[in-house]
């Protein structure tokens, strides 16, 4: 079986290289004006302020599991998002296996308060300044796509253009990733070379952090991404030490995501 983290890479330097010829940077920078200097919403704090810590997603589809919502728009989940309680927004802006786009940023951007996250498989400081532009308040960096200047590279321009950053990894090996410039770290219960997923992970790997992090207000915030679909499991995540919760196709699998997104965080704060 083709690693698919490894195919979706090497589209995505493709695709970056083909923006950079089309927009270059200064020319991203002139066309940004004001956009760039938006004050940018904490998702960290957020985080640690919500009674629920739902980060609700928004994707079409994805490549394990096909289309959820081929027809779903921002206008019309996102708010819904908002309104439902979720803490922030994670916005799939991959086009070719997520079905997003740069639109659905900048459209959720000028609907709601919500911190948003871009997520996308991040390679090039070209997408930061990218999804600055667009509106993001937090990047996603995936520990597997990266090597580890890279990422600390990417870390700090993040930080340079004052949006936060999230580190996924999927493995304790991978916990070398972690640099000053990283304010939340995700655990990803899905293996991104196979996209087999198992909650288990979070709780397997949530030990080994702590006893390297310790739980200090310096410590990167903890969140458990993918493959949660019940009140139950957040729950017990949030006991063990888990403070976000990442999740998508339980809600975009529906016909109604933000009703649905409204019915879990009831059921979870009650």
């Amino acid at each position: 079986m083709a690693d698919i983290l490894e195919t979706i890479v090497a589209r995505k330097r493709l695709e970056v290289a083909a923006q950079k010829l089309a927009i270059p940077t200064d020319m991203l920078f002139s066309m940004s004006g004001q956009r760039m200097e938006r004050p940018v919403r904490s998702m960290r704090q957020a985080l640690v302020a919500s009674p629920s810590g739902i980060i609700a997603e928004f994707k079409r589809k994805s490549p394990s599991k096909g289309w959820l919502h081929p027809g779903a728009r921002v206008d019309d989940v996102v708010p819904q998002y908002e309104v439902g309680g979720a803490s922030a927004c994670s916005i799939l802006t991959d086009s070719d296996f997520f079905g997003g786009s740069f639109t659905d940023l900048q459209s959720a951007r000028a609907l709601v308060q919500l911190p948003l996250l871009r997520k996308d498989f991040i390679i090039d400081e070209y997408q930061l300044f990218q999804a600055r532009t667009m509106g993001a308040d937090a990047v996603l960096l995936i520990a597997a796509a990266l090597k580890h200047d890279e990422c600390r590279h990417l870390a700090q321009m993040a930080h340079a253009l004052e949006m936060e950053t999230l580190l996924e990894i999927h493995s304790d090996d991978e916990l070398s990733y972690l640099n000053p410039d990283i304010d939340m770290l995700g655990v990803n219960n899905r293996n991104l070379g196979t996209f087999d997923t198992a909650v288990e992970n979070s709780f397997r790997l949530i030990e080994k952090i702590q006893s390297r992090l310790g739980t200090g207000r310096n410590a990167p915030l903890l969140v458990s991404e993918s493959g949660i679909s019940d009140v139950a499991t957040v729950q017990g995540l949030r006991e063990a030490g888990f403070r976000g919760f990442l999740i998508g196709e339980t809600f975009m699998k529906t016909e109604h995501p933000g009703a649905t997104l409204k019915d879990f965080i009831e059921r979870l704060t009650e």
